[in-house]
């Protein structure tokens, strides 16, 4: 049975931190003018994505034979503080637009103009890069409200964006 020493000396470099992250997005062929170096400042929580692989239940004689299907990737979210400029969410707002324009439902055609590669990045205490994960085709979905309120001091205004996208690669460096 494992004691605790065994389970510190396993647990090198004091474990992965949440905290300790970075997302790049790149801006699509289309130029929304996202300020990237800003939105990984601004860019306050996002996750690692998941992917699922479903499951084929086959029936045979009273029973289900369960077989792997298809893997499905399901949308990324990212939060982000909204700057007294808002740039960052302008940017997004720009982005969405070309993809399918407010007033006249119109847009963009070809899924190479809007959809770009993403990154987050998991670091180390010394910001190194020990895992990375490359999110492939990626576009906006849905710009999250922002809520106003006069009961709300000191606090920075805060929205999501969720992502639809094709698949991703993970890297790992260290």
């Amino acid at each position: 049975m494992a004691n605790v020493d065994e389970f510190k000396a396993r647990l090198i470099g004091g474990g992965a931190r949440a905290n300790l992250f970075k997302v790049i997005i790149n801006n699509p062929p289309i130029g929304a003018g996202l300020n990237t170096e800003l939105l990984s400042f601004t860019c306050k929580g996002a996750q690692l994505p998941g992917s699922v692989v479903a499951q084929i239940d086959v029936p045979f004689r009273g029973r289900q034979l369960k077989v792997a299907g298809d893997r499905t990737f399901e949308n990324w979210t990212i939060t982000a503080f909204n700057e007294d400029a808002q740039d960052v969410r302008s940017a997004f707002e720009s982005w969405m637009n070309s993809i399918n324009e407010h007033v006249n439902n119109v847009g963009v055609k070809n899924p190479r103009d809007y959809q770009a590669d993403l990154i987050v990045q998991q670091l180390d205490r010394q910001e190194n890069v020990t895992k990375s994960y490359d999110i492939r085709g990626a576009f906006p979905v849905n710009i999250g409200a922002i809520d106003l309120s006069y009961d709300t001091n000191d606090a920075i205004e805060e929205f999501t964006v969720e992502f639809a996208y094709q698949y991703w690669e993970s890297r790992t460096t260290s």
